[in-house]
């Protein structure tokens, strides 16, 4: 079986992880086929409320489905010309009439790889009461899930469902959270995005056939880390987050990992380093972004020892030649952050999935106590009182 884990153990615990991950660039193609034959519907749903000037959009989800909203949400506050907000359901579900303060129209995007967690519902329930008027569209991998049927024939309501192999067996969302961001760039984006599916899938396939990101990451992983750091600005961010939350969940917590922005790392979050520590930086493609990712790396290659610092980038320069300190991207040095994120991220699965077997850990159920569970447990929902 060939993966972008090389030669990883598919029968360790880890045959779901591996395959979910590999199977990434074949579903981004699908992904791009499933929005297209949807696209007279989506158009006829999204296009009168993007063509209102009050309309706000809130991208909504728990976890990595928080993260595909954070890595989305500048790039599409630009195309729609509208205000686009990054919320997670359990803010949302917390404090529904601060996030929703403003009694605007409103479409709220939910995105969530099973659509049973607690939060997935409720986030729609509760913004149904605090707003006047609200629009669904719910981006979801699994067609049985409560929040896919609860949608599915509202009016004012859209589900766009993702291939169902994209419903990830394994302990984390991989390809859920990868399919579920295209297709609501796809969506939302419109003709922008026409062809960027099949690059990155290529780019992927290009790094992986190439041994190029087994490489990187084994030597990376070889040094035996015990925090790892993951940088990245704009989307990037998003991006970052959700790649700290991946060590976090497979490596079942034995891997400390922290995520910041590449400037907001100076403001206290640079104190988690240590001489057992390691950095991956996401360099944006963005002329001008890209220096404050420059300068942070620089600057943590001063202080951390040689080879403990990797650049992920696309762009010009050297951190984009690829070197076992410089991981490529290739292909993609003109496309926007938001989509440079969905190859990028591959890099952060493999280096989770390695560090976890690395610890011994079984990445598909790395909490068989139950401690931790694939969808989310213990959670009481309360009534909101008008």
């Amino acid at each position: 079986m060939t993966t972008p884990s090389g030669t990883l153990p598919v029968d360790d615990g880890a045959a779901d992880t591996v395959r979910e991950i590999a199977q990434q660039p074949g579903l981004w193609r699908e992904v791009d086929r499933i929005v297209a034959a949807s696209r007279e519907s989506l158009d006829a749903f999204l296009r009168p409320l993007t063509a209102r000037g009050d309309l706000r959009v809130v991208l909504t989800g728990a976890g990595t489905s928080a993260f595909a909203g954070q890595v989305l949400q500048p790039a599409l506050a630009r195309r729609l010309g509208r205000r686009v907000d990054a919320v997670p359901t359990t803010d949302l579900v917390a404090d529904p009439r601060g996030c929703l303060a403003e009694d605007l129209p409103t479409l709220l995007v939910s995105f969530a790889r099973s659509g049973d967690s607690p939060e997935s519902v409720a986030a729609t329930v509760l913004a149904d009461q605090v707003l006047s008027e609200v629009h669904h569209l719910v981006i979801t991998c699994n067609e049985q899930g409560k929040l896919a049927r609860e949608h599915a024939d509202r009016p004012g309501s859209h589900v766009l469902l993702m291939p169902a192999a994209a419903n990830d067996r394994g302990f984390a969302m991989t390809s859920s959270f990868t399919c579920m961001t295209l297709a609501a760039l796809l969506a939302l984006g419109g003709d922008a995005y026409h062809g960027v599916a099949g690059r990155l899938a290529r780019a992927v396939e290009s790094i992986t056939e190439d041994g190029g990101l087994d490489r990187g990451v084994s030597a990376l992983v070889d040094r035996a880390p015990e925090r790892i750091v993951f940088l990245g600005s704009g989307p990037l961010k998003g991006l970052a987050e959700e790649s700290a939350l991946k060590v976090l969940e497979l490596t079942g917590g034995t891997l400390m990992a922290v995520a910041e922005s590449s400037l907001g790392f100076r403001h206290g979050p640079k104190a988690v380093l240590n001489d057992r520590s390691v950095a991956v930086v996401y360099v944006s493609n963005d002329p001008y972004t890209r220096q404050y990712d420059q300068d942070i790396v620089a600057e943590l290659r001063g202080n951390l020892a040689p080879g403990s610092v990797v650049t992920v980038a696309a762009g010009s320069g050297a951190e984009a030649e690829g070197s076992a300190n410089a991981w490529p991207l290739p292909g993609l040095g003109d496309v926007e952050d938001v989509a440079l994120a969905l190859p990028a991220v591959v890099y952060a699965q493999v280096i989770a999935l390695r560090a976890a077997l690395a610890r011994g850990m079984r990445p598909d159920n790395p909490f068989p106590s139950g401690e931790v569970n694939r969808v989310v447990q213990g959670v009481i929902l309360h009534s909101l009182q008008n």
